[in-house]
């Protein structure tokens, strides 16, 4: 896959890698993993899309210098203005997690206006699932803005995230799910600069729900289709439904025997999904 940089009107950077011919499609990653993480589903991509997988800032070889907000507005500004850039002011785009919550900000603050939109397992308009376990990192990311602890949390980050943990994330127990997280850790203990970006963006992030979604699925006269996974503990269907009620072209589809990993799970049904919906 060929490496690409873009340059956002602050100075942020987001490094990607895109692979094939044919329309842009763009593919934002979850919370903590890189490009990586959609890697699979790629080579069934190919040969209709230039698939485009950017890393997000915070993430792989993206901007990571404490000097930004780091607020979901912030990421919302900055992914917009890749994603119009590298696809054009119509793109196909899809997210999964952090990466779709980011996309649906764009699109809320008409920063975005893609020909269609995938949304892969997130928590869209509903409160963060198994709240204490999903949220916890938030405690020792901000204490990475403490001098001293930004060089030792890093590799406290490392030990918790260890690769048998995307194994374990993997309901098919993909051993290659160990080599996302190998990756996505590798050089977080070489970079006190990132623990303290890390630190800005929890002070930022919020769990509560965003109720104004709901407000926004109306709005929303594209094609949207909800790619879920029937085994995400996560992420449960309940939301994609509550979410497909409001949506005036909303599609849900639902992956077997696919979990949190979706792309590693079922590769080949995230591939043929994209595909009949992308067109």
């Amino acid at each position: 896959m060929r490496l690409r940089l873009y340059h956002a009107p602050d100075g942020a950077r987001v490094a990607s890698r895109e692979a094939g011919t044919g329309p842009g499609l763009v593919l934002l990653h979850s919370a903590l993993l890189s490009h990586r993480e959609l890697e699979p589903a790629v080579e069934h991509l190919v040969h209709r899309y230039r698939v485009v997988l950017p890393d997000l800032p915070l993430h792989g070889d993206s901007e990571d210098r404490p000097r930004h907000p780091y607020t979901l507005d912030w990421f919302a500004e900055v992914l917009a203005g890749f994603c119009t850039e590298v696809a054009g002011p119509r793109p196909l785009v899809g997210g999964h997690g952090l990466g779709a919550e980011i996309l649906l900000r764009a699109v809320e603050a008409d920063r975005l206006h893609p020909a269609r939109l995938v949304l892969m397992p997130n928590r869209l308009h509903r409160p963060s699932e198994r709240g204490a376990m999903t949220t916890a990192w938030r405690v020792p990311a901000r204490a990475g803005a403490v001098p001293g602890l930004d060089r030792a949390l890093p590799r406290v980050a490392r030990v918790a995230f260890r690769p048998s943990v995307g194994e374990g994330l993997s309901v098919r127990s993909d051993p290659a799910a160990r080599d996302l997280f190998r990756h996505a850790f590798a050089d977080v203990d070489a970079n006190p600069n990132l623990a303290r970006s890390w630190a800005r963006f929890a002070r930022r992030w919020s769990p509560a729900p965003r109720r104004s979604l709901l407000d926004a699925y109306p709005r929303m006269r594209f094609p949207v289709l909800l790619l879920w996974a029937d085994e995400d503990r996560l992420h449960p269907v309940q939301g994609a439904e509550e979410a497909l009620d409001l949506l005036p072209e909303g599609q849900l589809r639902i992956l077997s025997r696919a979990g949190f990993l979706i792309a590693y799970d079922d590769p080949v049904g995230v591939g043929r999904e994209l595909v009949a919906f992308c067109g």
